[in-house]
């Protein structure tokens, strides 16, 4: 699978593994932390998530101009490792539930989040730059696509088990605890305290509560701080795992540290290059003027996608049955609306042997799709993913109808959706993803001048930033309008996208000869 492709190409994914176990981390479990340990509402709790995921990709700009101007890549990348470590050490700090001074703990956690945001920054591009130098060796460079796309699924090995893990820690917690896990409790919890949930429910909040202790609960007073507390202490043990594997990835990077580019270019007799690539103004800002063009459009694409993280991760949590996707291991139970974000990145590591081979095929074959028309084929797909959810959708209460802080009462199993809904989006939504990601950072790797290859990959990610920072839209949709409508909205801005991108296929194909 990696043969002809250069020898840093494994090291630089195993390093990034450790990203990726922390980023899925957050992306399963981030806004139901939230919820669940300072009583936000799904809006509250999208802003502050849409901000996160703002921050991680915008900064990357920051990491970008960084590296460039100090023409030191690796060191970039090493203190970005620290930083997330050490972001993620202020995420797993146990404080008690129900939290007894919301502004101040809140700001603890957002400024946590930031120093994640600012490490991933100065960590995330400058590693694909340093990938994509790789390959601007002329043997390796009809191998960038699939270098990048074999980079992009041996990285998500490590977000597979993420969500697994996290899930696995708080509900060994809670079991420890002699608690079991609920989904709806967090919510009704705050409920019952804050003195929110209608009388009618009560009975009914009784029945989560004996079932959640294992026997009949006499003070449900005492029974709501306890879980609560419980509950999100398994939250902050995950977010300390996200630590080992930094550590991990630290590891990695310092070791096979000789095995990456320099990108002041140093010759094989260890003399050092000073004179740099340089292309007439003209063709800079063609190549320029390319790469903004396709980051517009990609805005939309991650606007929907990383919904994963936000309303599809309410959906799990609200309407769809999560009985019917539980497991053992261990005598621990692996049950949770955040296992669903495994299945993104396993989907990656599943499908790409299959996208990579096909693209192989119609490459023999002359006839595989350019890049541009990739990620055109890309959008289309992510539509359809989104169109699957709007029929699957039909029919749903109102959040309002269901939301315990709203006066609403939780749905019963039986009147749950089935998760396989959720399984074929994410399966459709991971192969629109291998065409549009990996093939975007292929493109701005292969387009971008060779002096603004740092801040280019970090303008890529600053079209995911500004996607990410419209996310709060989505959560504020879900909870004021019927479902279904909410999903309708992504199928619009996809399929716009898919149009936008197939219009300017053609001049996109002449800037990347």
């Amino acid at each position: 699978m990696f043969k002809g492709h250069p020898r840093g190409l494994i090291p630089a994914s195993l390093a990034n593994m450790g990203e990726r176990f922390g980023f899925y981390t957050m992306m399963a479990i981030l806004v139901l932390f939230l919820q669940a340990k300072f009583n936000l509402s799904g809006t509250n709790a999208g802003y502050i998530y849409s901000g996160f995921y703002f921050s991680i990709y915008i900064l990357a700009l920051v990491g970008g101009i960084i590296a460039d101007r100090i023409k030191n890549y690796k060191g970039t990348i090493f203190a970005g490792l620290i930083l997330m470590a050490g972001g993620y050490l202020i995420m797993a700090f146990p404080t008690p539930t129900p939290v007894s001074n919301v502004p101040l703990f809140l700001t603890l956690s957002i400024i946590g989040l930031f120093v994640i945001a600012f490490g991933n920054g100065l960590f995330k591009g400058n590693l694909q730059a340093l990938v994509g130098q790789m390959y601007d060796n002329e043997k390796y460079d009809k191998m960038r696509d699939s270098g990048f796309s074999l980079f992009y699924a041996f990285i998500n090995v490590g977000a597979i088990f993420a969500p697994f893990t996290a899930i696995g820690i708080r509900n060994w917690w809670l079991s420890s605890n002699g608690f079991t896990y609920d989904a709806s409790l967090p919510e009704q919890c705050h409920a019952f305290l804050n003195g929110t949930m209608s009388a009618d429910n009560i009975a009914n909040y009784q029945a989560f509560a004996n079932e959640a202790a294992g026997s009949t609960v006499a003070d449900l007073t005492a029974f709501s701080n306890d879980y609560l507390n419980v509950f999100n202490t398994g939250f902050h043990y995950a977010f300390g795992i996200a630590i080992i594997a930094m550590l991990i990835s630290i590891a990695v990077f310092l070791f096979n540290k000789r095995n990456f580019p320099d990108p002041k270019g140093v010759a094989k007799e260890g003399v050092e290059i000073t004179q740099e690539i340089k292309m007439e103004a003209k063709e800079v800002a063609q190549r320029m003027y390319a790469l903004l063009a396709v980051f517009g459009v990609v805005i939309f694409f991650w606007f929907s996608f990383h919904q994963n993280g936000l309303t599809l991760t309410f959906f799990a949590r609200d309407y769809t049955d999560l009985s019917l996707f539980v497991f053992e291991i261990l005598g621990v139970k692996f049950e949770g609306a955040e296992i669903f974000q495994s299945m993104n990145p396993f989907f990656v590591v599943f499908l790409t042997p299959i996208i990579v081979g096909l693209f192989g095929w119609l490459r023999a074959r002359n006839m595989e799709p350019s890049t541009p028309k990739k990620i055109a084929i890309g959008m289309g797909i992510a539509s359809l993913a989104f169109v699957l959810m709007v029929f699957g959708s039909f029919g749903l209460p109102l959040f309002s109808d269901i939301s315990p802080n709203l006066g609403g009462t939780p749905l019963s199993d039986a009147q749950r959706v089935t998760p396989f809904l959720l399984l074929g989006t994410y399966f459709i939504l991971t192969v629109a993803e291998l065409f549009i990601s990996p093939m975007g950072i292929s493109f701005v790797s292969k387009v971008a001048p060779p002096q603004y290859q740092g801040l280019m990959q970090g303008g890529w990610l600053g079209a995911t930033a500004l996607g990410n920072g419209l996310l709060f839209i989505g959560a504020v949709f879900y909870e004021s309008i019927p479902i279904w409508m909410t999903w309708t909205i992504f199928v619009v801005a996809t399929a716009i996208s898919m149009l936008t991108i197939m219009f300017m296929t053609k001049w996109l194909e002449r800037v990347a000869k």
